[in-house]
């Protein structure tokens, strides 16, 4: 993990957020972002790993974070790695393609969503999803 100022309070607020949330497998979902933000070589792409889900799953929003000084760097990349429900997934991820920190920390994001290990079965849905994760891996990893 990187240790700044800035990580520290991205880390604050990841934890805050998420404290109470369970993931898939039924441990603490906390430990999903600090497993992203551990993957980051820098600080942007640690606090974007940090904060990924924060908008998407709380009730604080990316303008929050802007008046909490996330410098906008990560908060663009923020807005990418919110997906919003009326835009299809493969349209969502190319988007997510332009920006550099959202494309690093939605590859770590897919990376360790698609581990099974976390999971207590893989069912059909499962599959599913993690077919649908292998097809943005692979359009994250092509170039522009």
């Amino acid at each position: 993990m990187i240790y700044t100022a800035l990580t520290k309070k991205a880390m604050k607020i990841c934890f805050n957020a998420h404290k109470e949330q369970l993931d898939k497998g039924g441990m603490s979902y906390v430990f999903h972002p600090f497993h992203l933000a551990e993957q980051m070589d820098d600080e942007l792409s640690t606090v974007a790993a940090l904060l990924h889900d924060v908008a998407e799953d709380t009730d604080i929003t990316i303008e929050m974070f802007s008046d909490m000084g996330i410098p906008s760097e990560v908060t663009d990349a923020l807005k990418l790695l919110t997906h919003r429900e009326n835009v299809p997934y493969l349209e969502y991820i190319r988007e997510i393609k332009k920006n550099e920190i959202a494309r690093k920390v939605k590859l770590a994001d897919l990376v360790h969503n698609s581990d099974t290990a976390r999971l207590e079965t893989v069912d059909e849905k499962a599959k599913r999803r993690l077919e649908k994760y292998n097809e943005a891996v692979r359009l994250l990893q092509e170039r522009l």
